[in-house]
């Protein structure tokens, strides 16, 4: 896996390219000089627990044959306050699962990614609280 960064304005605006030539662009807070012109780096993590587990979940889903329709997911999150740097304390994943799916599987397959596959959510509960909620929405 490879990333390659490169600056984009005389600040903190960078653009992210992966090996398949897919980019994110970062930026840093108005306040300190930055621009708003991409995601801050702690928003990005947030970003990668969010999909990660939303790829085992649909995953997971397809394979008990569930006709999920569509996914949405919140990601909230606590930081330590006056410290540098200023790490997660508490992080806040919630599901919101759209079609007629057996609420029991929905709810196995959030717990299986949360508490066993997603690889960002095991990173980031060594330093951070995470915890998880669902909803099913029939159609």
């Amino acid at each position: 896996m490879k990333i390659e960064l490169s600056r984009q304005d005389d600040a903190y605006h960078m653009q992210a390219v992966n090996e398949d030539g897919c980019t994110v662009d970062t930026d840093g807070a108005e306040k300190i000089g930055g621009s708003n012109k991409g995601m801050r780096p702690m928003q990005l993590l947030l970003v990668g627990i969010g999909s990660c587990s939303s790829i085992d979940v649909i995953s997971i889903l397809k394979k008990m044959k569930q006709p999920l329709e569509d996914i949405k997911i919140t990601v909230t999150a606590e930081r330590e306050e006056n410290k540098a740097p200023a790490l997660f304390t508490d992080i806040h994943v919630h599901f919101r699962m759209y079609g007629e799916m057996d609420e029991e599987k929905a709810e196995r397959a959030v717990h299986l990614s949360m508490e066993k596959y997603c690889s960002v959510t095991r990173i980031l509960e060594k330093t951070a609280n995470i915890t998880w909620s669902y909803e099913l929405n029939p159609s």
